[in-house]
């Protein structure tokens, strides 16, 4: 049969059939497995990262206010420690959703 010129053009068809259905096949067990990602979720880790940046915020406002009245002065404390707690906030859910992007991409077979 390997002397026949359709038996490659079979060979290659046949091949072709496996992949796409290999492929469909893993696209719907990372479906099921996936099921666990909904709406709620995404909606619970917008108020992850939303208390990630408050709480470091909340917390420099508070030790502002505390040294601005040990040490009073022309420097606002309060201020600068609002913009620290931020800056702090905002890397750390930064990294949070970095970390979450390459779980998501190790889970979906991609890599950069």
């Amino acid at each position: 049969m390997a002397d026949r010129p359709d038996g490659d053009a079979r060979s290659n068809a046949q091949q072709e059939l496996y992949e796409a259905v290999a492929a469909r096949e893993s696209r719907k067990v990372r479906s099921r497995r996936g099921r666990d990602r909904t709406v709620w979720l995404g909606i619970g880790m917008f108020g992850v990262i939303g208390w990630s940046i408050a709480v470091p915020t909340l917390i420099g406002i508070a030790l502002g206010v505390w040294f601005d009245r040990l040490w009073p002065g022309r420097f606002s404390w309060t201020l600068a420690l609002l913009l620290a707690g931020v800056t702090l906030g905002c890397l750390g859910a930064w990294h949070w959703v970095c970390d979450e992007r390459e779980a998501i991409d190790e889970e979906s077979g991609k890599t950069d």
